[in-house]
């Protein structure tokens, strides 16, 4: 068994994936997806299913590491931003060189900070510095990185 991939579903799947490029260096896994079909609508639940995107591979883990799925349906259902504290799915992480940078890059690039750059030593572990930001569609993003 294996950890295959996480999906996002956008309402604009070229500009979400071009922030997770741009941003933390993800890069395409061809072939673009565009699907359609009963197959899809019944193996997803989703009456009339139709979607297109892109399998970005995550950074660290070479050529077959998991992937970012990021699609959008044909129909896609509105969704407030949730809280960190929300039950379900909450954030994917990313260990980077510089927290502070990796903000500013995210801003530049349409996202948005969430919570405050904040700095704890963990006993045994080593010093963390942290932020929560969020996505140009506002998901969560933790960015983080440790020192030993």
């Amino acid at each position: 068994m294996k950890y295959v991939h996480t999906n996002i579903i956008s309402e604009d799947w070229k500009k979400l994936s071009k922030f997770y490029i741009e941003v933390f260096g993800c890069k395409i896994v061809p072939p673009l997806r565009k699907q359609e079909g009963e197959w899809l609508s019944k193996g997803t639940g989703v009456n009339d299913a139709s979607l297109e995107g892109v399998h970005l591979l995550l950074p660290g883990y070479g050529e077959n590491g998991p992937t970012l799925e990021i699609y959008q349906y044909g129909k896609v259902e509105k969704l407030e931003w949730i809280t960190p504290n929300r039950r379900g799915f909450g954030h994917i992480a990313f260990e980077v060189d510089d927290v502070s940078s990796t903000v500013k890059e995210i801003i530049k690039n349409g996202g948005h900070k969430n919570g405050e750059l904040t700095q704890r030593k963990i006993d045994g572990v080593g010093i963390i510095t942290f932020i929560y930001v969020r996505d140009p569609d506002g998901n969560l993003i933790e960015l983080q990185s440790w020192k030993k």
